[in-house]
């Protein structure tokens, strides 16, 4: 009896956490000083060390971390990154990532920014879209080169500072210095591009279609129609740019997708069946358990014990 008193009081208090972890209570939301800031920048050292591995789940911010020494291991989508001294790894808004290895020994930079906050005086949509790596369907990381590593530091330096030393932070200073930042990086990732193939092209937008539809629409037919290529066409490709197949990735992000409201929300499994598209929830639960080996309420009890 006492066991099940134990696991209950868990239960309960794994269940607040889940409804705190979008409200006002979440320690990465107090860093904003007021809701028309949208920003913070901080050393990583000054933050509280993270102890413990992070669910899939996914922010409504952009994070953006520029590691100095050590390195940094997350997933982003279901690709896993190392990020070492002289490199930045970007979280793009609305991407679900997770941390599965625990790793505290960097030091660096790390910043969470509205995207609101990018269209003010200085910026608009058009010159966002030039910031691959602010998509979701973009590369995440970038390596510096040598030479641009002091005027990556001091940027970052002047965003911490703007942030920790004045109690309102001037907006257009810091629209402006993230536009700054962003050109650096382009600079650098420019330098590390090759070209695109027509396969490369192909699951680039693939994969931002997926990601847009991916609550209603599951078939490789409607994706290869809107790319107008033929399904075996779209296969081909996919599977020759990313070793995996079309029906794969449409697989693994309905996966991704049920995993971050498991976690991230108290929506109840039938409820979470219909967010990804799935009318049936028996259906929705066979699935899950087929390419996770646990159902989706195993899956939540064991975040939940963790």
């Amino acid at each position: 009896m006492k066991t099940k008193t134990v696991e209950k009081v868990k239960t309960y208090e794994a269940r607040m956490f889940r409804e705190q972890f979008l409200g006002k209570e979440n320690p990465m939301h107090l860093l904003f000083k007021s809701n028309s800031d949208h920003f913070f920048c901080l050393k990583m050292e000054e933050l509280m060390q993270l102890k413990y591995a992070v669910p899939p789940c996914k922010h409504s911010c952009h994070t953006l971390m520029f590691i100095t020494s050590g390195e940094n291991i997350m997933k982003i989508g279901y690709e896993e990154y190392i990020t070492i001294k002289n490199e930045i790894i970007v979280v793009p808004a609305g991407q679900i990532f997770s941390v599965e290895n625990i790793n505290t020994k960097h030091t660096g930079y790390i910043c969470q920014f509205h995207p609101d906050l990018l269209i003010r005086k200085y910026g608009s949509r058009e010159l966002l879209n030039e910031f691959d790596f602010l998509k979701i369907s973009g590369n995440p990381k970038i390596s510096l080169a040598e030479e641009d590593v002091e005027a990556v530091t001091s940027i970052l330096n002047r965003l911490e500072k703007e942030y920790s030393e004045t109690e309102i932070a001037n907006l257009n200073i810091v629209q402006s210095y993230f536009i700054t930042l962003f050109y650096e990086m382009n600079k650098n990732q420019n330098k590390m591009a090759k070209s695109n193939s027509a396969a490369e092209v192909l699951t680039v937008k693939f994969k931002e279609l997926i990601h847009e539809n991916i609550k209603t629409r599951h078939q490789v037919n409607y994706y290869a129609s809107l790319l107008n290529v033929t399904p075996n066409h779209l296969n081909k490709s996919i599977r020759t740019v990313t070793g995996k197949s079309a029906a794969k990735w449409i697989d693994e992000t309905i996966l991704l997708e049920a995993k971050y409201l498991l976690f991230q929300t108290t929506l109840s499994v039938s409820e979470i069946a219909m967010q990804v598209g799935h009318e049936d929830h028996s259906y929705f639960s066979r699935f899950f358990k087929k390419h996770e080996g646990i159902s989706p309420v195993q899956y939540r009890k064991m975040i939940d014990k963790s």
